[in-house]
């Protein structure tokens, strides 16, 4: 019988695991899809109201396409070609740049993303200890939560500046930067969540004479990680537009802040090296928070097995 049970429980595993894998193909075969109609729309667009096509995917058209309507924002300069950004990503930087923009923009992605995962580390930290600290004082809690609400109040522009000057043109102000934006949705979300067990667990607990620590580990951070996964999903992408808006007014060399300052000073001669940054920035932001949804799937396994038995 045992052996049994054991059979079946390997089975369920990985029954589990190739549903998750299942899940995670098909959230990529979707944003695949999804990739492909915006060209189709970007491409379409400019088809109807852009400049004169001249050529296409490397093919002179003879004669050029001649668009019915003349839209200024669809011109070349201000957006160009699909397949223009695309092949900007495989020459050379600049004029006298040995290597690749995308050779550079993936050297400035790791710089940026190097700050802001710490950030994000750093700020989920701070987050979740204040949310923890506020569930067990309700004198704490309506003294300072309004005080992290208005935090968030500070324009990043105006701070980041400021926390360059006392830390100094590297990484450790972008993850400060980045921390500031992270620890806000995980205080809030971890604060809904520690609120969240069953109160008939917490007075069990509580007849057991169980101390404070024994019921956050056993009964409050079980019932509210799917809400700090939802915040941490949040401060995935957040963490980086902070690293990003951080780096770009302050002159920190190295990361995607300042290669935006860099290419948008080139945008006239130039455009699609910006648009492939733009681009960089996204992926970045949407790799992060696909790590974060990976290890949110593999922490709630059990539990989404569980909901569907």
């Amino acid at each position: 019988m045992t052996g049994a049970t054991a059979s079946f429980g390997r089975r369920a595993d990985v029954g589990g695991a190739l549903a998750s894998l299942g899940g995670i193909i098909r959230s990529i075969l979707a944003f695949v899809v999804v990739v492909l109609l915006i060209a189709i729309v970007w491409e379409a667009a400019k088809w109807l109201g852009g400049g004169i096509w001249r050529e296409a995917f490397g093919i002179v058209l003879d004669p050029p396409h001649m668009p019915p309507l003349r839209i200024t924002q669809l011109n070349d300069t201000n957006l160009p070609h699909v397949w223009e950004v695309a092949g900007a990503l495989f020459e050379p930087a600049t004029r006298r740049s040995e290597f690749s923009l995308f050779a550079v923009l993936l050297d400035a992605a790791l710089f940026t993303w190097r700050g802001a995962a710490i950030g994000f580390a750093l700020g989920a930290a701070i987050g979740l200890g204040l949310a923890i600290l506020f569930v067990h004082s309700r004198l704490l809690e309506r003294a300072l939560v309004p005080y992290v609400i208005a935090s968030q109040t500070i324009p990043i522009i105006a701070l980041a500046p400021m926390v360059v000057l006392w830390v100094g043109r590297d990484w450790p102000s972008v993850a400060i930067i980045s921390a500031y934006l992270t620890f806000f949705p995980v205080t809030i979300a971890g604060i809904r969540g520690l609120k969240s067990p069953d109160p008939r667990a917490l007075e069990l607990m509580r007849s057991y004479a169980a101390d404070w620590q024994s019921v956050l580990w056993k009964v409050r951070l079980p019932a509210a990680l799917p809400y700090l996964f939802t915040a941490l999903k949040i401060s995935a992408t957040a963490s980086i537009v902070g690293a990003i808006v951080a780096e770009a007014p302050t002159g920190i060399a190295g990361g995607l802040g300042r290669a935006i300052i860099q290419f948008n000073q080139q945008f006239t001669s130039g455009p699609e090296k910006l648009w492939a940054t733009a681009f960089i920035c996204a992926a970045l932001g949407i790799a992060f928070f696909g790590l974060v949804r990976i290890a949110e799937m593999i922490v709630l396994r059990n539990r989404q097995r569980e909901v569907e038995a």
